[in-house]
């Protein structure tokens, strides 16, 4: 099956293809692509998804692998190994899959133990759908025409589609203060869902948008306090969102500041349909909170 396109630093931000005689095509791309970038970070901030499947399959689960960088004098190479397994320490070992370029302290077929903080992707194959593959998908992004129809056939007839990203639901990340803020919606809980949000940082956000400059904290807490009360009005009024049996995928992060990062949110509904939104999340002492969508 050829499924193991691989990440390897190059020049530029274009996916670049190196012919490989007798093993799948290499797809190169920039360090610096923030895509790719964001694949890697995404893959390690879910592979305790990635764990628990590999421990217990879920129905229609039948191929597991998983990529790592690989490091030799100063060069590194990402590789996908397959069969992989974790011991009770979480020790990360596998089988090479890959015939590698750029390193040569390990060969294809080999079978090998790595930390497991040097994981830069992991997939699985469920009822022929593509689950993380997140390199992957940031390769595909990149390609059109032509060369995006020779990828997929590369990935050996794989159905490619938005995804479904499975964060912690809790303040660790954005996306996982997001997700905590959606099931305090499905259960129906306003102080739950309201613990979710910041209003001090949504005031001063729709004040910098305003362009007014720097307001005193009285002015701040004046807004904030109009904010908690309009969302609650609102959810008394409309009902609570509801986002049970949605799946939802992050395919971007936008870093405004250290503190500040907008995050798309794709909800794929069951009968096909797709929703696409922009929110704002803000850093606090108590973890990420989530703050007005954009505009």
């Amino acid at each position: 099956m050829g499924i193991f396109s691989k990440l390897i630093g190059k020049k530029d931000n274009a996916a670049n293809v190196r012919r490989r005689e007798g093993n799948p095509d290499v797809y190169d791309i920039a360090n610096e692509n923030d895509r790719m970038n964001w694949a890697i970070e995404k893959a390690g901030l879910i592979l305790h998804y990635f764990e628990a499947c590999l421990r217990t399959p879920k129905p229609g689960q039948e191929y597991f692998s998983i990529k790592v960088k690989i490091m030799d004098n100063g060069k590194g190479e990402h590789l996908w190994l397959t069969d992989p397994d974790f011991d009770t320490d979480g020790n990360l070992f596998g089988i090479v899959a890959n015939e590698p370029i750029d390193v040569t302290n390990v060969k294809i077929d080999q079978k090998i133990g790595i930390d497991r903080d040097l994981v830069s992707d992991w997939m699985i194959i469920e009822n022929g759908r593509l689950v993380g593959g997140y390199t992957i998908r940031a390769i595909r992004e990149g390609l059109t025409g032509e060369a995006l129809a020779q990828f997929d056939q590369s990935v050996g007839g794989m159905y490619i589609d938005e995804g479904e990203d499975y964060f912690v639901p809790d303040f660790n990340t954005p996306e996982g203060a997001i997700l905590a803020l959606e099931e305090a919606y499905d259960r129906q809980d306003l102080e739950e869902a309201m613990a979710c949000k910041d209003f001090k940082a949504e005031a001063r956000l729709m004040f910098q948008k305003l362009k007014r400059g720097e307001m005193d904290d009285e002015i701040i807490d004046k807004t904030a306090e109009v904010l908690r009360l309009s969302f609650m009005k609102s959810i008394k009024e409309n009902g609570f969102p509801c986002f049970e049996g949605i799946r939802r995928a992050f395919p971007q992060r936008q870093k405004i500041s250290d503190n500040h990062f907008v995050i798309e949110e794709v909800c794929l509904f069951s009968d096909g349909g797709k929703t696409s939104q922009h929110l704002n999340t803000y850093k606090t002492e108590k973890g990420w909170k989530v703050l007005n969508p954009e505009d």
